[in-house]
């Protein structure tokens, strides 16, 4: 079974920064697109950033537009999320998930994800 690891969460004071990671062992995700989504408890989970398997294309969530970054290191099989200027907004657990076979795109559609990390939580708290 395909799965990632999710890493780089925590507790931030606002206006902070973090970096986030998501890794993929025993796979390549070279060719896939690999999306960030974060869910808060009640509420659904959404997709804030995406990247397609090249890195070429990226999509964000149009309120966080100007404070997150996704990028990817497909020679050390990572994509990170920095995210900066957090508010107490963000805190979510942020997950990473894969759609296969998107090397040109990416999506926020979870139908089409085919595996998913387990999250790693970030608060964001004075």
């Amino acid at each position: 079974q395909l799965q990632l690891v999710e890493s780089g969460g925590g507790l931030v004071q606002p206006g902070g920064s973090l970096r986030l990671s998501c890794a993929a062992s025993g796979f390549t995700l070279r060719d896939d697109g690999i999306s960030w989504f974060r869910q808060v408890p009640g509420k659904e989970r959404e997709g804030v950033a995406c990247i397609s398997g090249s890195g070429r294309t990226a999509y964000y969530l149009h309120s966080v537009l100007d404070r997150f970054t996704i990028d990817r290191d497909n020679v050390g099989n990572v994509v990170y999320l920095k995210i900066v200027d957090l508010k107490p907004e963000d805190t979510a657990i942020y997950y990473c998930a894969g759609s296969a076979e998107s090397f040109d795109t990416c999506s926020f559609d979870v139908v089409e994800m085919k595996y998913w990390g387990k999250g790693t939580p970030v608060t964001v708290s004075s």
